[in-house]
């Protein structure tokens, strides 16, 4: 199950109610977290919850197939791989960000199973099956 940050979902109803209008984002990219983010979290305060930093780690791009049924899915596999000298430790949620580094955070959950990280190992997403945003 996934959710929309308050950030997105203003971005939402100023775009549907006609108040101001928002643009696509033009890539997304997939971020690991030790903590749980929340709707609130906002750059600059660790999005509510604790992103993994450090032993070679960087979001991810990802791309998703057209929503069907109020859900999408990744389209690609996406791996995520620690250097020799050390792990990303526990890894319990996503997030969904429209930038790199820094950015907006956009949607967020909790992965299936916990995933612990140590040097040298990968997280991998497979296409089609990895990473479910739902809406409603």
């Amino acid at each position: 199950m996934s959710s929309k940050s308050d950030y997105l979902e203003n971005k939402v109803l100023d775009h549907f109610l006609g108040t101001a209008s928002t643009s696509t984002t033009s890539q997304a990219y997939l971020g690991l977290f030790t903590a749980t983010p929340t709707e609130a979290g906002v750059q600059g305060n660790g999005y509510g919850g604790t992103e993994v930093s450090g032993n070679g780690y960087q979001r991810q791009a990802i791309n998703f197939s057209s929503a069907s049924g109020s859900s999408a899915t990744n389209n690609a596999d996406i791996t995520f791989t620690a250097n020799s000298s050390g792990g990303f430790g526990a890894v319990t949620h996503f997030a969904i960000f429209d930038a790199q580094t820094n950015g907006n955070m956009l949607y967020f959950g909790a992965l299936s199973n916990d995933k612990t990280i140590e040097a040298s190992d990968s997280l991998k997403f497979s296409s089609g099956t990895g990473i479910t945003i739902t809406e409603g």
